[in-house]
């Protein structure tokens, strides 16, 4: 173990800007990644995977501000095993206060061969010139095997010897497919452990995917094994099945510590808050019965449960809910509330609203309390985390006006759009009233992206409730999520696919390289 680790600590490495944003669907703009980057920041962090600095001008500009702008956690920027790549990546990161450039290239015999079409011992000389040639740039290198876990085992351990011996301070481990189980990945961290004779020169880390629904425990089970960095993302998001949790992480450790002795920087409480911006940003819902961060997650139906957690809440609750961010407030909101006790409200579910942000906020809240006989607090959370990024958008909706039903056959949409500063209007019909509004959109804005899916929940109970939509578009292998909340269910519709049209531009300008796994 390094010397300049405390034994007992693990590193939380996030990558929920970098690995997690290679979610179909999941691309984030400027504003709204510095937004994550903060949150990760607030929540004690020790590294932020900010982006691939090569993949595209947008990437590069996103790891640059977030290198300029936050404080406290290590910056990192990926590359792969090339002197452009790296290059690039340096030069991102460096108004950085503190920087790591992360560098990997394949080892397993399935991806040297078919992948890097290389051999061996030109993937261990690329091992040692990438690694060489990032920590001219800065002291702090992290290295990483891609497709780890099926690497031969004398090969892994002659790469890593030697990436250390170049200069890497940090050697991450990938379960790159999500193939391993815990008790196989355990034993090849614990081998590692013990067959690389300069191990103790750096820290083990590893990046596990989620593939088998494994991500956590052999996360975990590597931990336990001798590593001291893990690599996730808030909610899990990533790449196919995504990533080991963050939340699951930290939560484990610190509510197991009798098994898994360790600590984490992370500042606990800060989780729902970071889950929810993260939400409400990239328009993935979190699933009602996710660990930690679900709705359903201190949730308790069963009247044996409800009647042990009246009496003792530590019956059937392992955490409190305080202690990942969850606060109940006994503030009631109605058409009458002020201002100072919808700052406070919003205070208490976790959100520190700026003057204007807030000024957004309680005006959408007194327009709804006006439509609305009770004001709940997913209502609230609903309006702050539909309010959008305060970014003027490319495309926005101005005006929609519907008739259906029996009597109007087919149903017709009439509608004003503001698109490039421009106001453009039509009228459309559609099998339905939603399909009648969709069609003016593709009018007024002609596209090709194709609808994946069109999702509608209610956020509180009743009539008068909130209506959450969640849409999906396809265009070219690319996808994009909106989210929108409205008390008009066609009003939201059309909001969050206009909303997932503005990410669609964004990601029509990026162009990432072959490859982005590590």
């Amino acid at each position: 173990m390094a010397d300049n680790m405390d034994k007992d600590r693990v590193v939380i490495f996030d990558t929920t800007l970098r690995d997690g944003e290679q979610s179909p669907g999941c691309s984030m703009n400027l504003e709204e990644k510095l937004r994550i980057a903060e949150a990760l920041a607030a929540m004690g962090v020790d590294v932020i995977e900010a982006g691939f600095p090569i993949a595209s001008e947008g990437d590069f500009e996103a790891v640059n501000e977030i290198a300029k702008s936050v404080k406290g956690p290590a910056i990192c920027g990926l590359s792969r095993a090339t002197k452009g790549d790296i290059d690039r990546a340096a030069e991102a990161l460096k108004p950085a206060e503190r920087k790591r450039i992360h560098t990997f290239i394949s080892t397993s015999p399935l991806h040297m061969k078919f992948k890097l079409q290389m051999d061996p011992e030109d993937v261990h000389q690329a091992v040692i010139d990438s690694v060489s040639h990032a920590r001219s740039h800065t002291d702090d290198v992290e290295w990483s095997p891609e497709d780890g876990s099926r690497t031969e085992h004398d090969f892994l351990c002659r790469c890593v010897e030697s990436a250390i011996d170049a200069g890497a301070g940090t050697i991450n481990i990938p379960d790159t497919v999500g193939y391993a189980v815990p008790d196989e990945f355990g034993a090849l961290i614990d081998m590692l452990m013990n067959r690389v004779p300069n191990i103790d020169k750096a820290i083990i880390s590893v990046h596990c995917h989620n593939d088998l629904g494994l991500a956590v425990a052999n996360s975990l089970a590597a931990v336990k094994a001798g590593a001291r960095q893990v690599e996730c993302t808030i909610n899990g998001i990533g790449e196919r099945a995504g990533n080991a949790s963050m939340e699951e992480i930290v939560m484990a450790l610190r509510t197991r510590a009798d098994v898994m002795p360790y600590t984490t920087n992370i500042v606990t409480e800060h989780i729902m808050k970071a889950s929810r911006l993260l939400s409400s940003i990239t328009g993935f819902q979190v699933q009602p019965n996710k660990a930690i961060v679900g709705a359903n997650a201190f949730a308790h139906e069963s009247g044996i449960h409800q009647d042990g957690v009246l009496k003792n809440a530590a019956t059937y609750e392992i955490m409190t809910p305080e202690s990942v961010g969850l606060t109940k407030s006994n503030i009631v909101l109605g058409k009458h509330s002020g201002r100072h006790a919808f700052k406070e409200k919003a205070r208490d579910l976790g959100y520190d609203l700026g003057d204007n942000a807030l000024q957004s906020a309680f005006k959408r809240f007194k327009d709804l309390a006006d439509l609305k006989k009770e004001v709940f607090d997913e209502d609230i959370i609903a309006l702050i985390d539909d309010q959008g990024s305060g970014v003027e958008e490319a495309l926005s909706l101005v005006s929609l006006e519907v008739n259906c039903g029996t009597v109007h056959t087919p149903p017709k949409a009439a509608m004003t759009m503001r698109i490039l500063g421009d106001e453009k209007s039509c009228d459309a019909t559609g099998d339905g009233p939603v399909d009648a509004a969709f069609n003016c959109i593709k009018t007024l804005f002609p596209h090709n992206a194709r609808l994946q899916l069109y999702q509608v929940h209610a956020v509180t109970e009743g009539t008068d409730a909130q209506a959450e939509v969640s849409v999906r578009l396809e265009e070219d292998g690319r996808t994009v999520n909106g989210m929108a909340a409205d008390t008009d269910t066609l009003v939201a519709s059309c909001r969050a696919y206009i909303m997932a049209l503005n990410k669609l531009l964004v990601k029509r300008q990026k162009t990432a390289p072959e490859a982005l796994s590590a």
